[in-house]
C-alpha cells in the first residue's frame, strides 16, 4: 500500500529523479513550454508552480532559493523579470497540462506543460521558425536557378567548338 507516499518516483533513483525534474523547471521556465511524458509532466506541476511563487515574492532569499533549484542564471532572471509579474493577482494554478498522444517506439501518452499566458511566444516562435524555413527554401531555390544557368552556359559553350 502506498498510504502517505505522496509524489512520483518515475523508475528513478532519489537523486536522478531530482536532477530531472531539476532540468525539466529550468527548461519550462525558459522555454514556458515543454514536451514530455503524462508522468512527468504531473510530477514537474508542484515544481514549477513553486518557483513561481518564490517570483512572485520577489525578495533576496526567493532569489536565493530559485537560483539554488534552477541550473540556469538566465531562468532565474527571466523566472523573476517575465513570468512572475505575469501572475501578480493570481493565486496558483500557473500552469497547464494539455495531452498530445503517444509516443511511437514506447506508447508512452506524452503532454505538454506550459505557463499560462505563454500563447503569446509560442505564436512569436512559429513565426521565426516559419520565416527562417521561407528564408532558407528562397535561398536554395535562387542557388538552384544560379546552377541551372551555370550548366546551361556550358553545355552552350560546348556545342559551339
Amino acid at each position: 500500500m502506498r498510504h502517505r507516499n505522496a509524489g512520483y518516483k518515475l523508475g528513478r533513483n532519489t537523486s536522478h529523479r531530482r536532477a530531472l525534474l531539476r532540468n525539466l523547471v529550468t527548461s519550462l521556465v525558459n522555454e514556458e513550454r515543454v514536451q514530455t511524458t503524462v508522468a512527468k509532466a504531473k510530477a514537474l506541476r508542484p515544481w514549477a508552480e513553486r518557483m513561481i511563487t518564490l517570483g512572485k515574492n520577489g525578495s533576496l532569499h526567493a532569489r536565493r532559493q530559485a537560483a539554488g533549484y534552477l541550473q540556469d542564471p538566465a531562468a532565474v532572471a527571466k523566472l523573476f523579470d517575465q513570468l512572475a509579474p505575469r501572475f501578480g493577482d493570481r493565486r496558483g494554478g500557473y500552469t497547464r497540462i494539455i495531452k498530445t498522444g503517444f509516443r511511437h517506439g514506447d506508447s508512452a501518452p506524452l503532454a505538454y506543460i506550459e505557463y499560462l499566458g505563454s500563447e503569446k511566444t509560442q505564436e512569436a516562435k512559429k513565426q521565426k521558425r516559419a520565416d527562417r524555413i521561407e528564408k532558407r527554401a528562397a535561398a536554395a531555390k535562387k542557388a538552384a536557378e544560379e546552377m541551372e544557368a551555370q550548366g546551361g552556359e556550358a553545355e552552350g559553350g560546348a556545342s559551339e567548338s
